[in-house]
């Protein structure tokens, strides 16, 4: 995966198609990483608008068992800035260089079967779902999630799917929390406004 970071030219704007077509076979596992990093680490404002909708299209082929990848028109012209790959690339290489001494093939019960990579699909995709939404501080959690599913999969490691799997459900009751707290939120705002 390092090498894949690496290989990413940040000389210019990219286009989604042309990212995934230079990653050949690999581009499920990596492109889930790399649309879903830029989301951990400070990045500009909008970035989950415009890597949400790939990583919806990803994680729902992963789901459905797809071998080869397929992107509309519409996701493989989106452009990904120069800035944005560059600050990628330069904060991520290093930690990937890092993480690769720890990841390996290994716990192939959760990763090494065409029915396991369809249940990381299944936890994927509405992770990428709630990505895609403008939650205030909200998608840090998922996208560690899906990051660490990518890299489970990509490097055919278990036990990195295994803790994607637990910041997932992390994920799910953060939202259930946040969703409630606006909930009591606006709901005292309507009673103190009319005073029921």
């Amino acid at each position: 995966m390092s090498d894949i970071v690496r290989s990413i030219s940040a000389e210019e704007d990219i286009t989604v198609g042309k990212l995934a077509d230079s990653l050949g076979e690999r581009a499920f596992g990596a492109l889930m990483f790399i649309f879903a990093v830029p989301n951990i680490i400070p990045t500009p404002p909008g970035t989950s608008a415009i890597l949400g909708l790939p990583l919806v299209f990803l994680t729902y082929q992963v789901m459905i068992g797809r071998q080869t990848l397929w992107l509309p028109a519409v996701v493989r012209q989106r452009r990904i800035s120069r800035d944005m790959l560059q600050t990628f690339v330069s904060k991520m290489t290093p930690v990937m260089t890092r993480l690769e001494r720890f990841l390996k093939p290994r716990a192939g019960l959760l990763i090494s079967s065409n029915l396991a990579e369809r249940a990381l699909g299944l936890v994927a995709f509405p992770l990428s779902l709630i990505l895609f939404l403008p939650i205030p501080l909200g998608n840090m959690l998922p996208a560690a999630a899906i990051a660490c599913l990518a890299l489970g999969l990509a490097e055919r490691d278990g036990l990195a799917v295994a803790f994607g799997y637990v910041l997932s459900i992390a994920s799910v009751a953060l939202l259930a929390a946040i969703s409630s707290a606006l909930y009591i939120g606006v709901m005292a705002f309507f009673r103190a406004l009319f005073g029921f």
